[in-house]
């Protein structure tokens, strides 16, 4: 490991706004915020600029950047505390654990940023659009409560609205070209360092809202959707 990473390994341990793989968390993050405030989760946050500048956004929520990279999350948890904001913090976790994290609907919204797209037919489960994230997610985010994907993949974004219509999930919105909108809400207007590196050379920003069913279904449907994925990558 690099000298830079050691330092800012160094550095997580003191931070009050970095929990590392906590153990107990679940149902005590208001306690953490002292306050009663809504929880809002950006996963798969990289550098944490989403959670940052929602935090500054909305002084009355509380929100919370997860990723397992704790090199990265030093870089928004140094500037939080440089600035100091106290409704944000970070959280070194697998995302497929996110509910030993969090009780039961702790959650209010949950927003995914630039993900790794897991564009391999092999790496499909990986994908933080996949049902057997949105399985975790609903047991952590309140019935009703709004998932958000703002995307430079094409194929992640045609994969995501593949699941919400296979698994009956509720489309809020579905914009192909985000920067082409009029009026864009200022939380769209948020930018991450991975947006900034346009990685996937698409030239456009896509963006979903939904909400989860009450039932997502089982092993017929995910049955389905592996079939879907490999006709589209065949037919590709």
């Amino acid at each position: 490991m690099g000298q830079k990473k050691l330092i800012r390994f160094a550095e997580l341990n003191t931070f009050a706004n970095v929990l590392q793989f906590p153990e107990n968390i679940g149902g005590q993050w208001a306690a953490h915020f002292g306050n009663q405030n809504p929880l809002i989760l950006e996963l798969a946050c990289g550098k944490g600029e989403y959670a940052l500048g929602l935090a500054k956004l909305y002084p009355q929520k509380n929100a919370i950047g997860v990723d397992i990279k704790g090199n990265r999350l030093w870089v928004g948890a140094k500037k939080a505390l440089q600035q100091g904001l106290k409704n944000v913090a970070y959280l070194r976790a697998q995302i497929e654990q996110l509910n030993q994290y969090f009780s039961p609907h702790e959650a209010d919204e949950i927003w995914i940023t630039f993900p790794d797209p897991q564009l391999r037919y092999s790496k499909a489960k990986k994908r933080l659009t996949h049902p057997r994230f949105l399985r975790v997610y609903q047991e952590v985010i309140k019935p009703g409560g709004k998932i958000h994907l703002k995307t430079d993949s094409p194929d992640l974004y045609r994969f995501t609205k593949e699941v919400i219509d296979r698994y009956d999930c509720n489309l809020i919105t579905d914009i192909n070209d985000l920067y082409q909108q009029e009026n864009i809400s200022e939380e769209l207007k948020i930018k991450t360092h991975y947006e900034a590196l346009d990685i996937a050379q698409s030239s456009r920003i896509h963006y979903l809202c939904f909400t989860l069913p009450e039932d997502l279904g089982g092993v017929e449907k995910d049955a389905a959707l592996k079939e879907a994925i490999r006709y589209e990558l065949d037919r590709g």
